[in-house]
């Protein structure tokens, strides 16, 4: 399989939740073999875990004569089941273990696949002891590969792993915004603020979103406005089915939030795990992510200074009982319509 061009670096759009994750993808291009190897990034679908696997492939490619190899956890296990039926092992195995760097995306695809995984323990192992570099992307932690032989899941968590997370609102503008300029398409700032308040679960669908809305610029002959992309895009979840100004702070979300369950921002704020204010702090949380443009360091600060990844955690939780908890949408929807009341009283 071959690196895609257009994934490197500089059009790898960096935020809180994958600068950890960028930041050692750097590193390791400039020193492969020799640092944070194994490499091992996890994360859901569309958050750019292929973009910056390759963008090390392409990257190394780019400044050294290394071998680099990337391939998907499917393909190599295509490949491998063809080698033994055409007796062409060896070929397979010399192409593998004497790469300088082996990527291998999607690496969760390989769970009951027990002999491509001996295979592909055999060539991490002589891959490793010589010090060449190893990166592989997978769906979830390496300890949640149920289905993975011990010995291998072990060799995976003995490197560095680390996770990328959905990006905040700040950095879905700017994903936004580079999206366009490679594009050369342009959408007024009013469309971009709604794309990035509407789509906050991955990269992908943002790029999905942009693709709409270029195709009914260009297909119908007409300018997008706020109007038509919300009519195109539509509302996904509860909370962003009202019209919030743009300028929400997260105390009045705090505030709306507190006097609704009754309790205090304080609590909110503080460490406490009742669940009387545990659910309060998660849909406060969960609403100043979605509607109050902050990031989510700045909204983590808010809360008592929580880091990032707890954030996301917590609206993650919000998002799950969402599926399965009709009347929450309800409350999601009024707190949102508060919220969007007080913000306009404030100004």
């Amino acid at each position: 399989l071959y690196l895609r061009e257009d994934f490197k670096f500089e059009r790898y759009i960096v935020g809180d939740n994958n600068r950890f994750a960028a930041n050692a993808a750097v590193a390791i291009s400039r020193n492969p073999g020799k640092t944070y190897n194994p490499f091992f990034v996890y994360g859901g679908v569309g958050l750019g875990k292929t973009h910056l696997m390759q963008a090390i492939g392409n990257y190394i490619h780019a400044t050294s004569r290394l071998k680099v190899i990337y391939v998907t956890s499917e393909y190599f296990t295509t490949e491998f089941i063809e080698s033994i039926r055409e007796g062409k092992m060896p070929a397979f195995k010399n192409k593998y273990r004497f790469t300088d760097v082996l990527l291998i995306d999607d690496i969760q695809f390989l769970e009951n696949k027990w002999e491509t995984q001996m295979e592909l323990f055999h060539t991490f192992n002589a891959l490793r002891d010589a010090n060449k570099q190893l990166v592989f992307t997978c769906d979830k932690p390496a300890s949640q590969l149920k289905h993975i032989e011990e010995r291998l899941r072990s060799r995976f968590e003995n490197g560095l792993n680390v996770d990328i997370q959905p990006p905040d609102y700040e950095t879905r503008c700017a994903i936004l915004n580079a999206k366009m300029r490679f594009r050369n398409f342009d959408l007024p700032a009013d469309v971009i603020t709604f794309i990035a308040k509407t789509v906050t679960t991955n990269v992908r669908d943002l790029e999905a979103a942009l693709t709409k809305l270029s195709a009914y610029a260009e297909l119908m002959d007409k300018p997008v406005t706020l109007e038509v992309a919300q009519n195109q895009l539509g509302n996904s979840t509860p909370a962003r089915r009202t019209e919030v100004p743009a300028a929400v702070s997260v105390r009045t979300i705090q505030e709306v939030v507190a006097a609704h369950y009754h309790v205090s921002i304080a609590d909110m704020q503080s460490k406490k795990r009742r669940q009387d204010i545990v659910l309060p702090r998660q849909i406060a949380l969960y609403l100043a992510r979605e509607i109050s443009g902050s990031s989510g360091a700045n909204i983590g600060e808010a809360f008592g200074g929580r880091d990032y990844t707890t954030v996301m955690r917590a609206c993650k939780k919000v998002e799950e009982r969402l599926r399965n908890e009709k009347d929450l949408g309800v409350t999601l929807q009024t707190l949102a319509k508060t919220v969007a009341g007080n913000a306009m009283t404030d100004r």
